[in-house]
């Protein structure tokens, strides 16, 4: 008798021909009760369309090959966002007004698109693609202009302390400026030096050299461009590494900038009066409007005011 076996009896062996004694404990049950079918759990329905596969186990994450990832970190469109968006460390990234402006922007493209195809202002979709690419590109172009006065401006009127600070975080700004213009000279520079033509395939090795730089040049920098005037135009230069309230108030400039160039070279031209000064002024007007509201948020929601752009103290 031990704690395993308190009666003391020993174990039964079904080969000695004997059953076991009685002990304290009852005989263990025999068998198992009657289940109900199917475990209790109601009947399963097939599937109307017979048995269905289960879903692939998903595996572990596929990391792209060295040219993939060379590729990624030097690509047009990757290098293009390094270039032109904003990377200051602390600022204001508002969604909601990045939302609104997409919206006001969608809604003046849907808008210019239909009045040039009413009033047959462009012939067909290319013209009015043509159109608005080169307007992009005039707004590039006199940003590119604006910017430097509104920096002198800037640190006119600025604190003498701040003035150091403001440049440095101009610099990234005037950069993205010299980009997006090397850019688009390639193409005029390329073809006036004779690179395209063939000029300096002088031999087979040079020949392979000329126009293997030629195609990857122009698949570099195609995408690289007009990614960069999308994103140039939308960060207003990145504008905002210099301050959050840097981009609203020189996109309202630009936009009445545009405006009077458009007024003074004859834009939407064959349009009716009444409407042609409605579209004339709903881009200044939409674009003020909104960036009148985002200076307010800015201030209502996170204390950044033009005064802490000029860092100075309140008097």
């Amino acid at each position: 008798m031990n704690a395993w076996n308190p009666g003391g009896q020993p174990p039964y062996d079904p080969r000695a021909g004997h059953p076991p004694q009685p002990g304290p404990y009852p005989p263990p049950p025999q068998g198992y009760p009657p289940q109900p079918p199917n475990g209790g759990y109601p009947p399963r329905i097939p599937h109307p369309y017979g048995p269905q596969p289960y879903p692939p186990h998903p595996g572990p994450p596929v990391s792209p090959g060295p040219l993939r990832r060379l590729w990624l970190r030097i690509g047009p469109i990757h290098t293009a966002r390094r270039v032109f968006k904003p990377s200051r460390p602390g600022i204001v990234d508002d969604a909601f007004v990045a939302r609104v402006q997409k919206i006001r922007t969608l809604v003046g493209l849907g808008a210019v698109v239909w009045m040039s195809v009413a009033y047959k202002v462009a012939q067909s979709v290319g013209d009015i693609a043509d159109n608005r690419l080169s307007q992009s590109w005039n707004s590039v172009l006199m940003l590119s202009v604006t910017f430097p006065v509104a920096v002198g401006v800037l640190l006119a009127l600025a604190a003498p302390s701040a003035r150091r600070e403001l440049l440095r975080r101009a610099a990234r700004c005037f950069g993205a400026i010299v980009a997006i213009v090397a850019a688009v000279g390639v193409f005029p520079a390329a073809v006036l030096s004779g690179f395209v033509d063939g000029r300096f395939a002088t031999s087979p090795a040079m020949a392979v050299v000329t126009y293997g730089t030629t195609i990857l040049t122009f698949l570099w920098v195609v995408p690289f461009m007009f990614w960069g005037i999308g994103l140039a135009l939308v960060h207003v230069f990145r504008t905002a590494d210099i301050h959050e309230t840097v981009p609203p108030l020189l996109a309202m400039t630009l936009v009445w900038e545009m405006t009077l160039v458009d007024l003074f070279t004859g834009a939407y031209a064959g349009v009716p009066g009444p409407l042609r000064v409605l579209f004339m002024l709903g881009a200044p007007v939409s674009v003020t409007a909104v960036g009148l509201w985002e200076l307010h948020r800015l201030r209502a929601h996170y204390g950044i005011t033009v005064r802490d752009m000029l860092m100075r103290q309140p008097s």
